[in-house]
């Protein structure tokens, strides 16, 4: 065996005997099972903004929960899902108004360093919620976070038909009596809980990563649907793991490897299929 995968096997085994890494690996693996599926869906219909602006309303949440003395997570999940409902109940009128969308969630963000500065809280508190913390995950949060994520494939997989049908072709679904702003609303709040259990792994400025970049390569790579949920599930796991062992490995920051392997499969996946479309030309 050679030597460099020795020490690589050995560095694995001994990053898991250590039970944060455990949790960490245990609370990834929930989170990017739904994040990937979730995020491939928000690709298709052309809604990769909502993830990053539900992020940006969490974060206040959070941080107005700590204000008030309020545990941090249960505001971030509470405000993300009120702001996914509204989403959802707004629909089409949100099109097309991402000056004022955007507008907004830079006003979200001012509020939540605002409410930092009056909670006087540490800069590690702050940067845990920017850009994500799992190695501190805790046991309860951890079970959070699998109930989250088998509440939302149990949601996905309910509404997976009608919602795929009204993704690609609305008209038609409406025509059919598919309730479309019932359905909206519903992908929405699916949408607000996964962007939560998400933001606990790569922090609310970082969540675009793992939400969209697995969605993204998966539909670049896989023609069928079922394979491109499954692959987008896949892809996210890869690189949720991977950023930790790379994290455990060289002692940077474990957001900034899933970020930068979501980008890398991202940009391999396109070249992939610019190369298969390439040749069928």
């Amino acid at each position: 065996m050679p030597i460099a995968m020795k020490a690589t096997i050995i560095m694995v085994i001994t990053m898991l005997e250590l039970d944060f890494m455990r949790t960490a690996l245990i609370a990834a693996a929930a989170v990017s099972l739904v994040a990937g599926p979730v995020g491939y869906f928000l690709v298709l219909r052309g809604q990769t903004f909502a993830g990053h602006a539900l992020a940006h309303v969490g974060f206040t949440g959070a941080t107005g929960a700590a204000l008030i003395g309020v545990s941090p997570l249960a505001g971030l999940f509470t405000l993300t899902i009120a702001a996914g409902l509204g989403m959802g109940l707004f629909g089409a009128r949100l099109a097309n108004r991402d000056i004022a969308i955007g507008m907004v969630l830079a006003l979200a963000l001012g509020f939540g360093l605002l409410f930092l500065h009056f909670f006087k809280s540490s800069a590690t508190q702050a940067t845990a919620l920017l850009f994500g913390n799992i190695l501190a995950i805790s046991d309860q949060t951890l079970l959070m976070l699998v109930v989250t994520s088998i509440v939302c494939l149990a949601l996905l997989l309910f509404i997976s038909r009608p919602l795929l049908f009204a993704s690609l072709q609305p008209e038609l679904a409406e025509a059919k009596g598919v309730r479309i702003n019932l359905l909206s609303t519903v992908f929405m709040m699916l949408v607000a809980l996964a962007t939560a259990a998400t933001s606990q792994i790569v922090g609310v400025l970082l969540v675009f990563a793992l939400m969209v970049g697995p969605g993204a390569a998966a539909l670049r790579l896989c023609k069928s649907v079922l394979a491109g949920l499954v692959t987008a599930a896949v892809l996210a796991l890869i690189e949720s793991w991977a950023g930790l062992t790379l994290a455990y490995a060289t002692d940077w920051p474990v957001s900034f490897w899933i970020t930068a392997l979501a980008v890398a499969i991202y940009l391999a996946a396109a070249y992939s299929s610019q190369v298969r479309h390439g040749q069928k030309a």
